[in-house]
């Protein structure tokens, strides 16, 4: 299930669309360079008001890892999201002082910063454009080099949400420009935001082309059902259904 991360959140009514659509994250910009920004203090009272299930997520650029773990000792984030030019000495420095999961962001134009990306020791990776929070979008063709679960940004919107989702099966979208009016966010962007991706994986769900390209673990898991269920047809017609259904179940 492609999750999704509402990215830029500033205000009480933000958070209240987010916690009628529920999608898994949402994000608190912490950079002072963004027209996003959010004052600590302000981002702590929105916190307050967010659903519990709801991840929060604290975007820094270049901060010092002791001012990011601040945020994380006072409750204001679930997830640090990196987006600035940390490199991995600084990544694993965040993760020990924070003890949260780490998000690092790739701006990715060749297949070069895919291989980085795959590499790196965070604990999640986003893949944008340029530097994030632009709404561009970059060259889709290149994930094709991803071997590990992604966030997906640069460029989303209701429309293109689909597409990224049935062809990429990323681990999550990041939107922030997609589901803004005027600079700010806008609940019916959102709400059509996220009921295009859950339409998409919905129909993602019933293709036999994402049932052939199963994870190895669903694979296995959908042969033994289906080899569980050629064994009972088979049991019913020798009359012997009850016992081979028993065997059928403790083979699973």
């Amino acid at each position: 299930m492609t999750k999704m991360k509402f990215c830029g959140l500033s205000r009480p009514c933000d958070i209240e669309a987010a916690n009628e659509l529920k999608p898994a994250y949402i994000g608190f910009v912490f950079a002072g360079t963004s027209r996003r920004y959010v004052p600590p203090e302000r981002a702590e009272e929105l916190k307050a008001l967010l659903l519990p299930e709801i991840s929060a997520v604290g975007v820094f650029v270049n901060e010092e890892p002791e001012r990011i773990a601040e945020f994380a000792y006072r409750g204001i984030i679930d997830l640090i999201q990196l987006h600035g030019t940390e490199d991995e000495a600084c990544i694993r420095q965040v993760q020990t002082l924070t003890g949260r999961p780490v998000i690092k962001a790739f701006s990715i134009a060749k297949e070069r910063d895919v291989e980085v990306a795959n590499e790196s020791c965070a604990d999640y990776v986003l893949l944008d454009a340029g530097k994030g929070g632009t709404g561009t979008r970059f060259d889709w063709s290149l994930l094709s080099g991803m071997r590990r679960p992604f966030f997906l940004a640069g460029g989303l919107d209701m429309e293109n949400a689909a597409e990224a989702v049935r062809r990429f099966h990323p681990y999550a979208l990041d939107i922030s420009s997609g589901i803004e009016t005027d600079g700010m966010k806008d609940k019916k962007k959102m709400a059509a935001f996220a009921a295009a991706v859950r339409k998409a994986e919905s129909l993602r769900d019933s293709s036999p082309e994402f049932k052939c390209g199963r994870s190895a673990a669903e694979k296995r898991k959908y042969d033994k059902s289906r080899w569980k269920i050629r064994y009972l047809r088979r049991a019913v017609h020798s009359g012997d259904a009850d016992e081979c259904g028993d065997r059928a179940g403790r083979s699973l």
